[in-house]
């Protein structure tokens, strides 16, 4: 089992150096001069010239990548002499648009979006996966129908549709957040009530077209899953129906929601541009979006980048784990 996690890791490491090098390669191409953009359109040669050594690309696209690479673990150096300023580690670059880290914006932003999917993620597995279980084991009756009911109408409506409708119908209508305090971040550690009384619409509009196809998936597994050999002789074996299904059911049904979900998650980590929009949530989805559409703003929209895609990968190797756990014929030995 080591050896496959070790394997793995390396797998992973390999891949976040490949993908990180694809990126500033991609960014190299591009028909923009991120120097001549920050600053105005009557911007002297010389300044241009400036502006393009203090970012750091007056050097080769290796250069800079390998000057990232060590800045995420030694910190940065950014213009010399008086002027000169440090990005302490993990550094992912300078925004001179707005004069500050990188590394501070992403800290400022990461934990409005880490939250709205970590929430968003509990209510659509504890939402879809029960519902899943609920209609397959009442396989044609009332139950069942609902959800396939509820199915149709979550996978049917777009997040910005139910968000608007979930924000006029029920939070404005009912006054249940106050416009001033809607999309202000609050730590749930020290604030748990103002945290949940800020995401918890915001996480349900996510939840809700999730739970959907994770009640359809679990459904059709649970009911798939019941038909096999193995049940039928641990019925024969006398067992439980409640131990059938905690035991052996579930466990196999559920294995394949496992990789599923781990992927629903980084991408919504990635940044959920519609919701922190609708909600007008600070996070990572709004920041990258004003750095593309505002600023061009090129170290930011690099370092969203690179982590939007470090979380895609990471949650890989957590599902590969946790597969392995689930299912010992997956490892290698």
């Amino acid at each position: 089992m080591l050896k496959y996690i070790g394997r793995r890791v390396a797998y992973t490491l390999a891949i976040l150096v490949l993908i990180s090098l694809v990126v500033y390669l991609i960014f190299d191409v591009l028909p923009m001069d991120p120097a001549r953009l920050t600053c105005g359109k009557t911007c002297r040669p010389d300044v241009v010239e400036a502006n393009r050594h203090r970012l750091g690309l007056d050097v080769s696209v290796w250069q800079q990548w390998w000057r990232f690479i060590v800045g995420l673990f030694k910190g940065r150096d950014y213009a010399e002499g008086v002027a000169a300023f440090h990005c302490p580690a993990p550094s992912f670059g300078y925004s001179f648009n707005r004069h500050e880290c990188v590394s501070k914006l992403i800290g400022q932003a990461f934990p409005v979006t880490f939250s709205l999917a970590l929430g968003a993620f509990v209510m659509w597995l504890a939402l879809g996966v029960s519902l899943g279980v609920w209609a397959a084991r009442n396989k044609g009756k009332f139950v069942d129908r609902a959800s396939t009911t509820f199915v149709l109408v979550g996978t049917s409506l777009p997040t910005f549709i139910s968000g608007i409708l979930i924000l006029l119908f029920i939070v404005v209508k009912f006054n249940l957040v106050s416009p001033i305090d809607l999309g202000k971040w609050h730590n749930p550690f020290t604030d748990p009530f103002g945290w949940i009384k800020t995401f918890f619409f915001p996480c349900l509009t996510l939840a809700l077209a999730y739970a959907a196809s994770y009640t359809r998936f679990t459904r059709s597994n649970v009911i798939e899953t019941t038909a096999e050999d193995f049940i039928r002789t641990a019925k024969a074996k006398g067992l439980s129906a409640r131990t059938i299904m905690r035991k052996h059911t579930l466990r196999a049904a559920l294995a394949p929601i496992v990789t599923i979900a781990g992927l629903d998650f980084a991408g919504l980590l990635g940044g959920a541009i519609i919701t922190e929009g609708i909600f007008n949530l600070p996070g990572l989805g709004r920041l990258s979006i004003r750095a593309v559409l505002q600023d061009y703003d090129l170290p930011v929209i690099v370092a969203t980048t690179l982590l939007a895609a470090a979380f895609v990968v990471f949650m890989n190797l957590i599902v590969d784990i946790l597969y392995a756990f689930i299912d010992p014929r997956v490892r290698v030995a």
